[in-house]
């Protein structure tokens, strides 16, 4: 005992000034191996404890998972349940429309078959409309020809000098016979000069005549447009315009003679295309003109001139008969007078006439009041019955009737007391 004592208390180590025996570190030992041995007992309990509740986790877990899975199960029938009434809604939405397309491409193929017809009927009707068109065409083109035929006798009549002036002067005939009325123009008069100018128009009011010259140089005209190259439409443009010089200095000189013609003169252009050329390209020959007092015109500005010159005539002619107008507006305003006159007697007899129809509706109304009270009378004494077994009572202040006149009367009788 004494040398396990001594055995014990022999120092095995040494910290610092500390002396560690072998009994101490023994018993340090025995007290390591107790706690690691509790750490070890207490790291069992919570591993078992950690499996336990795994176990329960994991119970808990498949609890769930079965649910889940009868769920989805569930589901799943639902699922099929709805495709199934899925599929039968589709069935019979194929159905329909399978049955619905083939009434569509039955009723589209009437139409179509219809359309056709149509179309058909309407391509038949169109080519009668085509023959006919084409026969309108046929005739048109024959009128053309005629037409051209007609063309070429006018380029003919135009070739020739005198037969053109004919055909200027006819048109400017026209146009001033259309627009004045008889006397107030002459065509070919003389002058006191002995010249003979196309047509004289006549003023109003003692004014000296207007002197109207049909000639043109179409032949210079016609050369310019059959002039090829600048040189020659040069030089024949330059005989135009010599020649229409020429034409202006001759009216100037002959038809313009103070105290018997106007001071302005026209020369007329029977074609519009010429008269535009002339003041498109020859301004200083239509500046001549107009220093010469010689206004050209083209038909259309003739006929202006010409309406403008018979407003002015009806104007002179209104001025003349001024004083008839006004003893036919005087006499006009002694008839509305009298008019006015008779109107207001129509009135008073209306007036007199109205009063007299209200008398007479006054008196009507009275009448009529009366006949009602009449009517209301007789049907009192229609309602009226005798009492049975005696006489009739009579109430104090009733008409009665007289049997002798028919005529009513106002009996007063007392009362019973």
């Amino acid at each position: 005992m004494n040398d396990m004592t001594s055995i014990l208390s022999q120092p095995v180590a040494r910290l610092g000034a500390t002396t560690i025996t072998l009994g101490e570190a023994l018993g340090f030992g025995a007290v390591l191996l107790l706690v690691l041995f509790l750490a070890l007992i207490v790291a069992l309990w919570r591993a078992g404890k950690a499996r336990a509740e795994a176990a329960a986790e994991a119970a808990d877990h498949a609890r769930d998972t079965e649910a889940r899975m009868a769920d989805i199960l569930q589901a799943q029938a639902e699922m099929q349940g709805r495709m199934g009434a899925i599929a039968e809604v589709f069935g019979a939405r194929q159905a329909e429309l399978t049955q619905s397309l083939g009434q569509r491409l039955d009723a589209m193929t009437g139409r179509l078959g219809q359309t056709m017809a149509e179309q058909t009927k309407s391509t038949h009707e169109s080519l009668a409309k085509l023959q006919e068109r084409l026969a309108v065409i046929d005739t048109a083109q024959g009128n053309i020809q005629s037409l051209a035929g007609q063309v070429v006798q006018l380029q003919a009549i135009l070739s020739n000098k005198q037969t053109r002036g004919a055909f200027g002067q006819a048109r400017m005939e026209a146009i001033v016979a259309d627009g004045l009325p008889h006397g107030a123009y002459e065509f070919q008069a003389g002058l006191s000069n002995g010249s003979r100018p196309d047509c004289l128009v006549r003023m109003p009011n003692g004014a000296p005549m207007l002197a109207i010259d049909a000639k043109f140089p179409l032949e210079a005209w016609n050369a310019i447009r059959a002039a090829e190259g600048a040189e020659l439409q040069k030089a024949a443009a330059q005989a135009f315009r010599r020649d229409i010089e020429v034409h202006i200095r001759d009216i100037a000189e002959k038809y313009l003679i103070q105290g018997e013609t106007q001071d302005t003169a026209f020369m007329f252009v029977p074609s519009e295309s010429v008269f535009a050329e002339i003041h498109e390209n020859f301004e200083a020959v239509v500046q001549k003109a107009h220093r010469a007092r010689v206004v050209i015109v083209s038909p259309s500005l003739l006929m202006l001139s010409i309406q403008v010159i018979q407003a002015i005539l009806k104007d002179a002619r209104m001025r003349e008969q001024a004083h008839l107008i006004q003893g036919e507006v005087i006499r006009l305003m002694e008839d509305v007078a009298r008019v006015d006159e008779r109107v207001r007697r129509l009135q008073t007899h209306f007036g007199q006439a109205a009063k007299d129809i209200d008398d007479i509706l006054v008196s009507t109304s009275k009448v009529t009041k009366r006949g009602q009270k009449i009517e209301a009378l007789e049907f009192a004494e229609s309602e009226a019955e005798p009492p049975r077994g005696g006489a009739p009572r009579i109430e104090p202040g009733a008409r009665v009737a007289d049997s002798k006149t028919g005529q009513l009367r106002l009996r007063v009788v007392e009362g019973d007391d």
